[in-house]
């Protein structure tokens, strides 16, 4: 959007914020959206008659609601300005599917498979993968919130057997989580994890996702028969699914987004990872290299094949993926027409450059400016580890960048502070992150071409439980502020 915003936790020096779902929303905020809005949709008309629309209705419900038109350009603001993804460029295709009318647990579920339906296409466009993003209510001061526990709506466990783990180490504990609910799975190295939807404080509800709905891709080798001896594969769509979607001031924290992958997020990240599949040692010995010694860079030459594998078994396979070095290309192009519209394009120059000979990414020679643009989305610490007690102070983290020195999340194994994966395109931006890959290919998720829409680089599984309620005791010195009381008329505005 126009005017940059003081960016919130992981910028750098920043201090920590915290989202309090209670909170009025900020006219100045939708003020700062609307009129960008309006300027780049003509066709809407002059914004003042809808500020002050908008104007009441914050004064008289502390929120207002999105017409489609705003909330469908807002959402591809959002991941316009997701400083993490490479895969910005598409931003204008993003599907938007409007899901903001009151939902229960099973069809909100059933919405998200129809989702990964449509992302994935049907029939002759099946692997056609799409740019999707699915929008469920805002958030509205004093009713419970439905989140997501999972990090990606499509990912794999790790069962731990006899002291060895089979599968991928990074949702080892979310595994444990979900089994002590009730799941078994088939105890397979690529075995689906279901999905668990929660509202507020209520019991958690499992849901399998059907066959249909997810499509993975088998990896072999161009050259190496062998290579699929390794009964290696993945999944097609990255679908970001615990971020919060932040326009305008009102905030839908459940609005997963999709899209495609840049062959790095699953080759350098979610296949090569020591904490994720580590498959680099297992590839060097079958291509025989010298691993005595780290000058032989048998790792570098294991790690070139085995991302050659993806791309190429992808590509067979007739399923939409994107390799870093054009993604890099049409990364500077998205750079430029920014720039020629009067838009400053935010990047995030650790995950932007890709995992795979960054040194020969144009990328990697120039920087872009952190600042926190909103519309944009947002990881809330509580959504990491939603089945673990959180902390009365749960701070938020900016789709943008990390902080650091945080507790590690025993779902990621990483920081509680980190993200998902490194670098990938299209829905959504990393913002983890559009259309290609996303940034989301790290130690727990692999992100969306788009895949990181926003750039997600590992999070732990997704969404959660806000943090304890109004019975606990407060932390001393803490300012304990009570939840607005529901204000007549809220139900008929937002449904």
């Amino acid at each position: 959007m126009s005017a940059p915003h003081t960016p919130p936790t992981g910028y750098r020096d920043a201090p920590p914020t915290e989202w309090d779902p209670d909170r009025p929303v900020d006219f100045a905020e939708a003020e700062d959206f609307l009129r960008a809005c309006y300027a780049e949709l003509p066709k809407l008309g002059p914004v003042e008659p809808r500020l002050a629309a908008v104007r009441e209705q914050i004064d008289a419900l502390g929120t207002y609601t999105h017409t489609h038109t705003e909330l469908v350009h807002g959402a591809r603001m959002a991941w316009r300005n997701a400083s993490r993804c490479i895969g910005r460029v598409y931003w204008r295709s993003l599907s938007v599917l409007d899901r903001r009318t009151h939902r229960g647990a099973d069809q909100i579920f059933d919405d998200l498979v129809t989702h990964l339906h449509l992302a994935t296409g049907d029939g002759h466009t099946r692997g056609r993968l799409r740019a999707t993003i699915s929008i469920f209510g805002q958030s509205v001061p004093g009713r419970p919130i439905t989140r997501v526990w999972n990090d990606q709506l499509i990912r794999y466990a790790g069962h731990r057997k006899d002291g060895a783990l089979i599968g991928d180490p990074q949702y080892e504990q979310f595994t444990a989580a979900v089994t002590k609910l009730g799941w078994t799975g088939k105890g397979s190295a690529f075995d689906l994890l279901p999905v668990v939807l929660q509202t507020g404080d209520g019991e958690p509800r499992l849901y399998e996702l059907p066959e249909s709905a997810v499509l993975e891709v088998p990896l072999a080798h161009p050259e190496y028969g062998w290579f699929a001896e390794l009964g290696l594969r993945w999944h097609a769509v990255p679908a970001i699914s615990n971020m919060r979607l932040s326009i305008g001031g009102v905030d839908y924290p459940l609005a997963p987004f999709s899209g495609w992958y840049m062959g790095t997020e699953i080759g350098a990240r979610n296949l090569a990872d020591a904490d994720r599949y580590d498959q680099i040692p297992v590839i060097a010995a079958r291509l025989g290299l010298d691993t005595s010694s780290e000058t032989t860079l048998w790792r570098d030459r294991a790690l070139l094949e085995l991302n050659r594998a993806v791309l190429w078994s992808f590509e067979r396979s007739g399923v939409r993926m994107t390799d870093h070095h054009s993604e890099s290309k049409l990364f500077l192009t998205h750079v430029e027409r920014e720039r020629k519209a009067g838009r400053q394009t935010p990047g995030d120059w650790s995950w932007l450059v890709p995992p795979l000979s960054g040194g020969l990414s144009p990328i990697f020679h120039q920087y872009y400016p952190e600042v926190d643009q909103r519309p944009n989305f947002y990881l809330d610490r509580a959504a990491r580890c939603p089945w673990q007690p959180q902390p009365q102070s749960a701070p938020t983290i900016p789709a943008q960048r990390t902080a650091s020195g945080s507790a590690r999340c025993p779902v990621t194994g990483q920081s509680t502070l980190a993200a998902e994966e490194r670098s990938a395109t299209a829905p959504a931006t990393a913002p983890a992150t559009s259309p290609t890959a996303s940034p989301t290919a790290s130690p727990v998720a692999a992100a969306t071409g788009v895949s990181a829409l926003v750039g997600v680089r590992s999070a732990a599984p997704g969404p959660s439980v806000l943090a304890s309620g109004p019975s606990e005791a407060a932390a001393p010195g803490a300012v304990v502020v009570a939840a607005p009381p529901r204000k007549r008329g809220l139900r008929r505005l937002l449904g």
